[in-house]
């Protein structure tokens, strides 16, 4: 990511900052308006509205992002299949792995091994750097995925996505333990206000969406619990941002601090990013009209934090 430090001259007064922008950094108007939207954009320090118009004099941050490649390249990399025909491949996602090329992860991802196992039998509506995705997990989830190897079945996955058809259920650690042992956090998520990295809990409208997930305790250990997660919306690290915005983030979680325990550093090597687990996933085939139903096991380290807190809460 590079960053460009300018300064609006006077002749800029009553400009719109996209407009300016576009002009100081040639680049395209439509570009300037996304680095604005996304949060890149800053000016004397504060992050730009959307509709700024400058007065001349303003600091202008913005910050660029690396290119990434054209079009995803196929890669040899393994998958853990669970499921596959002609339509569909269900796949079970290591933490670690980014589902697809963005900038700073161009290749490794999820993506370039689904071009190397399927070809080209994947749907083309998302594009050639997100072929097939219907719907993404963080990279240091883990878990399942459906990706649709035809656009017909991805539309009929997507639409299945947004009419809360798709049922998805997460496994995940928290830092202490909600005071329901079940409930909902129905509470709409947007980009963070000063940290574009970071989404949070919006409540001011703008362009934050709503988003609602329901959770269950099933286990009580000794300063942490283990949640069952189901989602109703799919917001951009959705769950992440609800727990913490009760006050109890995943362990492990290094953006909503989630990483600052005792635990942690006692088991430095155990724990890489959020404790959070995409177990299962419930949908209608897109051609069968059939009902399926897939669940992944816990990874082993995911287990072997459980076994310690079971031991460390006896």
């Amino acid at each position: 990511m590079t960053t460009h430090r300018l300064t609006a001259d006077p002749a800029a007064a009553g400009l719109r900052l996209d407009v300016w922008l576009a002009d100081a950094l040639s680049i395209t108007r439509s570009a300037a308006v996304r680095l604005i939207e996304d949060g890149g954009v800053r000016v004397d320090g504060t992050p730009a509205p959307k509709r700024l118009k400058l007065t001349g004099g303003e600091t202008v941050e913005a910050e660029i992002p690396d290119p990434v490649p054209a079009e995803a390249q196929p890669e040899n990399i393994p998958l853990d299949i669970v499921y596959e025909d002609a339509d569909i491949i269900v796949v079970n996602k290591p933490a670690g792995m980014v589902v697809h090329p963005a900038a700073g992860n161009p290749t490794g991802t999820l993506v370039n091994a689904l071009l190397w196992h399927c070809g080209e039998r994947l749907s083309g509506i998302g594009g050639v750097i997100r072929p097939g995705i219907v719907h993404r997990i963080d990279k240091d989830t883990s878990g399942l995925l459906v990706v649709a190897k035809h656009d017909e079945a991805h539309l009929t996955l997507a639409a299945g996505l947004k009419d809360h058809a798709i049922a998805r259920v997460y496994t995940a650690i928290a830092i202490g333990t909600p005071r329901e042992d079940e409930g909902t956090v129905d509470a709409p998520i947007g980009r963070h206000p000063t940290d574009r990295k970071r989404m949070a809990v919006i409540r001011d409208g703008g362009t934050a969406r709503d988003a609602v997930t329901h959770y269950r305790v099933t286990e009580h250990f000794e300063g942490f619990s283990l949640l069952e997660c189901r989602l109703e919306t799919g917001r951009t690290h959705q769950i992440r941002v609800h727990m913490a915005s009760l006050g109890h983030p995943l362990l492990g979680d290094p953006v909503y601090g989630g990483d600052k325990t005792a635990f942690g550093r006692h088991h430095p090597g155990l724990i890489h990013g959020q404790c959070l687990h995409a177990r299962e996933l419930h949908f209608v085939h897109p051609r069968t009209k059939e009902p399926m139903c897939f669940t992944a096991p816990l990874p082993d380290d995911f287990e072997a934090v459980l076994e310690i807190l079971r031991w460390s809460s006896r």
